[in-house]
């Protein structure tokens, strides 16, 4: 039950309609729009809210979701349910293109395998998408929405006929034209036109007796007249009779159309409702991205626990004024069912009421509301609210009349279900029967179980609050130095009405002020003062308590994350020496392999000259390969020193350390039980951190013994082999390309091409490769994933997507 019939133009949710109508794209989201209801039945609530929820996120997302021709065909399609009646031409234009929305926005939301948007495909995939109308439409009616010349054989005869007829009237004409010019009876830069929908040419009346023919019009200056010349009389009586022969064979078709479409209009008036409940859900979901509205936690029991809520309406309003609103936060439990707020005029209470009643009234009418995610709602049954003047001539109803009248409603309808919104609640009325009959209305509220929300000035009222369970009072703060309303709702404290410092403000005669303040009293005066005071005393001290809070969860967090990031380090450093470790013993075994080719190259050409010089220079080039493959060593040993620098802790202060090894910076040495030569770059504790070559690694002491100069050459002599192999990989990762083309290969030139180039892949370490073999015979293909089988370096090999070419190119993992 709502209360009063005025409820929405109370809460001012009728402003709302209004926003949801300018955007909706049809007459039929408007329909819906004007139909919305407040809902208690948590199915439909529930369908409805994620419906918006989800369209929020496709325009967050900002996908391309179909937005035109949302025309309303609803009348124009019951129309020709009686027989003998048809559409025209713009109004077939208008329906097919409306249903290829309708079909568009199903494909929409059921274009993917996992469905994306559920609550939006469930309200969606059954609707008929009539594609036999769409073709048989399509099939007469162009892109410019008139009827083609081939919608049927007799209709492109006639127009043939016309054409040609037209033609020849108009080679006439300027032929008599041409002569009137030359006889000076026309001017020269005359053509023909037409009059009435005949073929006419236009001359000087005076020359109008030396021409035979039809006058049809005269100029509005009277200078020029049209004739039809008597010659092209009976062609120009052609061509309107097969004028009204194509418009008799227009309607045939359209009628034909007509009655085709005539069995699907109940269908197709289900789906025009389909369209507009779209359009509707849109455009709640854009209001909701304009207010910021979210939806919170929710279900079908009474709960109201709200955190950063907003009117909406205000929101608005003060965005467009370059202004912030204070948003409300407010809860009420079953321990404090009933809000009873105070505090100054002007303060921000009626505010507070009237968002808690729209803000709830919106979320029953299935709209996303502005508050916090984590916020919480539940569904009433019934929402009363009293605020405002409603006295009434016509009914004899003073205002505290239709105050009284509210409550008898209120006292009758309202159970644990419902929520009562009053505002000045016993005002109206001499002060101290009016507090009473409100005091006594507020414990009958009470004893029934409802929720609601309160405003007063009244002090019974809130002592009342104060000591009766269910029952709490809330306050607008106001700053009594600054003497300005805060617009903040406390819960838990009355607030004052500080009607003695806003006196002072406007400027009442202190005189005046005085003599108030001496026949309350003092004590009453500094009441309000002390009750101030403990309220900024415990604002402070709440707001010392969440900082504590906010700083113990993000220290909680930064912990959480550090952890968590140590143990990715811990898991990249061994992937990375591995990897490390792979690469070297790949490269020592090819260099290995190279140098003995190379020693049995030169003996089997008995050292000639020509081509020791050619091997050695093959040879060279490699070392250089070797070389920048060291300075990749290099780069990936000092990601490791990085990462474990970001990793390691403090080392217990009481380790024990080395002891019979005296080493120092700048000592060479060997790492058993490799055997790594390197020099000594940084000791720390019972570690070392040593260079090998252009490498960095860590050892601990016991690991490590001095070396001799002849083992300190040789490391510095495959450093610089290192070097030179680094450029050379570098400079072929800068020239490489991921696709190669073998196609029309023989078997051995494609197997000779695929193994250069996968070499060349798994030296400069790329991701993966294409392939490109054809289809063909599929011989190419095969030898290309039986190579691709035999190396341990690759992961895996697949078709192509077969958009870009399917089994025709083989991508290559490594």
């Amino acid at each position: 039950m709502i209360y009063p019939k005025l409820f929405e133009e109370k809460i001012e949710f009728n402003k709302i309609r209004e926003l949801l109508n300018e955007l909706c794209l049809s007459n039929i989201g408007k329909d819906y729009v004007a139909s919305m209801q407040f809902m208690t039945d948590i199915d439909d609530l529930n369908l409805q809210i994620n419906c918006v929820n989800e369209f929020k996120n496709i325009i967050e997302q900002e996908e391309d979701f179909p937005t035109t021709s949302y025309y309303d065909m609803r009348n124009t399609i019951k129309r020709i349910r009686v027989e003998g009646l048809y559409l025209d031409e713009h109004e077939l234009f208008e329906l097919v293109r409306s249903i290829e929305t309708i079909q568009n926005i199903v494909k929409f939301f059921s274009k993917n395998e996992e469905i994306v948007y559920p609550y939006l495909h469930k309200i969606t995939k059954d609707t008929n998408c009539f594609p036999d109308i769409t073709k048989r439409i399509n099939n007469i009616i162009n892109k410019f929405g008139r009827l083609k010349d081939n919608a049927s054989p007799k209709l492109l005869d006639i127009r043939k006929e016309i054409s040609s007829t037209q033609g020849r009237i108009s080679g006439m004409l300027n032929s008599i034209l041409k002569s009137l010019q030359f006889e000076g009876l026309a001017e020269t830069d005359i053509t023909p036109t037409y009059r009435d929908g005949r073929l006419v040419i236009p001359i000087n009346p005076s020359h109008k007796r030396k021409i035979k023919g039809i006058i049809h019009d005269e100029s509005a200056s009277g200078k020029t007249i049209y004739i039809e010349p008597e010659s092209v009389v009976e062609t120009n009586n052609r061509i309107y009779e097969l004028q009204n022969e194509e418009k008799r064979e227009i309607v045939k078709i359209l009628t034909d159309t007509a009655n085709f479409i005539r069995p699907y209009i109940n269908d197709l008036l289900a789906s025009y409702n389909i369209l507009g409940l779209i359009d509707f859900i849109r455009a709640k979901a854009l209001f909701a991205v304009r207010t910021e509205s979210v939806i919170p936690d929710y279900s079908d029991n009474i709960c109201l626990e709200w955190y950063q809520a907003r009117h909406p309406l205000l929101q608005i309003k003060l965005e467009k004024q370059h202004r912030k609103i204070v948003p409300l936060n407010i809860k009420l439990s079953e321990e404090n069912r009933i809000l009873v707020i105070s505090g100054p005029n002007a303060g921000g209470k009626s505010v507070c009421l009237k968002s808690t009643g729209l803000i709830q009234y919106m979320f029953q009418c299935g709209m996303l509301v502005p508050m916090q995610e984590h916020s919480k709602i539940g569904i009433f049954k019934s929402i009363f609210i009293d605020i405002g003047d409603e006295q009434s001539i016509e009914n004899d109803l003073s205002t505290y009349s239709s105050h009284l009248t509210n409550m008898k409603n209120f006292v009758k309808n309202c159970d644990k279900k419902s929520l009562i919104l009053i505002d000045e609640f016993g005002s109206g009325t001499e002060p101290q029967i009016g507090g009473a009959i409100a005091e006594t209305l507020l414990d009958e509220f009470n004893q029934k179980g409802s929720w609601g929300i309160i405003t007063t000035h009244y002090t019974n009222l809130k002592l009342y609050a104060e000591h009766h369970k269910g029952t709490i009072n809330g306050a607008m703060l106001y700053d009594r130095h600054e003497m300005k309303a805060l617009f903040q709702l406390e819960i838990g404290n009355a607030g004052s009405s500080f009607a003695i410092e806003i006196a002072r403000k406007i400027g009442l005669p202190e005189e005046i002020i005085k003599g108030a303040e001496s026949i309350v009293g003092k004590n009453y005066i500094n009441i309000d003062k002390y009750l101030q005071d403990i309220v900024r005393d415990k604002q402070y001290w709440e707001r010392k308590r969440q900082n504590i809070h906010k700083a113990e969860k993000q220290l909680e967090e930064t912990l959480h994350r550090y952890e968590n990031e140590l143990s990715t380090i811990n898991t990249q450093k061994k992937e990375i020496i591995h990897s490390a470790k792979h690469e070297a013993k790949l490269i020592l075994d090819t260099a290995n392999s190279k140098i003995e080719n190379t020693i049995r190259k030169i003996k089997e050409t008995q050292a000639d000259k020509e081509y020791t010089q050619k091997v050695r220079k093959e040879l060279e080039e490699y070392k250089k390969g070797i070389s920048n493959k060291s300075d990749e060593q290099d780069f990936i040993e000092r990601k490791i020193e990085k990462l474990q620098n970001r990793g390691k802790k403090k080392e217990d202060s009481s380790a024990k350390k080395e002891e019979k090894i005296i080493l120092k910076i700048g000592d060479w040495v060997k790492i058993n039980p490799s055997n790594t030569i390197g020099e000594i770059i940084e000791i720390s504790n019972n570690k070392a951190c040593i260079a090998v070559g252009q490498i960095k690694t860590y050892a601990n002491l016991k690991q490590l013994e001095k070396t001799n100069r002849k083992e300190k050459r040789e490391i510095v002599r495959n450093s610089e082999l290192g070097k030179k192999a680094n450029e050379d990989i570098r400079k072929r990762k800068l020239n490489f390309k991921t696709e190669i083309d073998i196609r029309g290969m023989r078997s051995d030139e494609a197997l000779q091409a695929l193994t250069y180039f996968i070499d060349d892949a798994i030296m400069v370490g790329v991701g993966q490769i294409r392939v490109l073999h054809g289809t063909g015979t599929g011989a190419l293909r095969q030898l290309t994933r039986d190579y691709a089988a035999s190396l341990p370096e690759i992961s895996s090999y697949h078709d192509e997507h077969v958009q870009f070419g399917g089994a025709g190119i083989t991508i290559i993992e490594f």
